[in-house]
């Protein structure tokens, strides 16, 4: 069934989370270009339409952030004609097939152990600062292709939520692109037109039960502490934005130059 988006979006039939981050505006009073950066949830199940509407983009690079893990359990991407596919392995929030396997089959009281009191929002956060400061030369990599040639992009993970949430956050920080308007294009992974299907095993009412639900909802929520801890992990480390880009990306102000020169009104 094709989901009911806003008419603003395209109706995507297996992909989630699709959207253009065009028009964030930047503290100097400039705004992310329309059609060029994009990013979703994986492109795995992918309908012939939705094959020839992300064909029609026009995309030079599609960055795909999901681990084997990942792409056993969902499959690869669609292929597209004449674009590049890069897969970038980055840290999965919930890291280990074996903690995946425990979400999808384990009972309540496994859950509880796992998630409850705190637990997973716990992991959430230190996975968020650990992509961002463990994770820098994949950023790195990013944005140096951006700045050279590949754009429009796609970005994507499984959910489209995390490691492309980071990643689009990082990119965007580089643009200048102000912090609320950053945490507001994140937190649009939470409409329930974009947000990942849970799979667990079992068609019964317990394995979706409330209870198990909420347990596991840090998982698949967007949450502003999760990006702000990012944040907070690159002011720690590197004492602000500018040295985290140059110091733990290698991204010259040369670079944010032409990033800004491709990606920017």
């Amino acid at each position: 069934m094709t989901q009911q988006v806003p008419s603003t979006e395209p109706e995507l039939t297996g992909v989630r989370n699709f959207r253009d981050v065009g028009g964030l505006p930047t503290v100097d009073g400039r705004r992310v270009r329309h059609g060029v950066l994009y990013r979703s949830g994986h492109l795995a199940h992918a309908t012939e339409e939705d094959a020839a509407f992300l064909a029609s983009l026009g995309l030079h690079t599609i960055f795909d952030f999901r681990n084997a893990a990942d792409i056993r359990l969902e499959g690869p991407d669609v292929e597209l004609p004449g674009v590049r596919n890069v897969n970038m392995p980055l840290s999965d929030p919930a890291d280990g097939a074996e903690f995946w396997r425990m979400v999808r089959d384990g009972d309540i009281d496994q859950l509880r152990e796992l998630l409850s009191e705190g637990r997973a929002e716990a992991r959430m956060i230190a996975s968020y600062r650990a992509i961002v400061t463990r994770r820098t030369a994949e950023h790195s990599r990013v944005l140096h292709a951006l700045a050279d040639d590949s754009v429009p992009v796609l970005m994507h993970c499984a959910a489209g939520k995390d490691r492309a949430g980071l990643s689009v956050a990082v990119t965007l920080l580089a643009l200048g692109v102000e912090r609320d308007a950053i945490l507001e294009d994140y937190l649009k992974s939470n409409a329930k037109h974009r947000r990942y299907k849970v799979h667990r095993s079992g068609s019964s009412a317990s394995a979706y039960s409330p209870e198990v639900m909420e347990l596991l909802s840090p998982l698949f929520d967007a949450r502003a502490e999760y990006l702000t801890a990012a944040w907070e992990a690159i002011e720690e480390t590197w004492g602000g934005v500018d040295a985290y880009l140059e110091q733990g990306l290698k991204v010259t102000a040369e670079v944010r130059e032409r990033l800004r020169a491709r990606l920017l009104d």
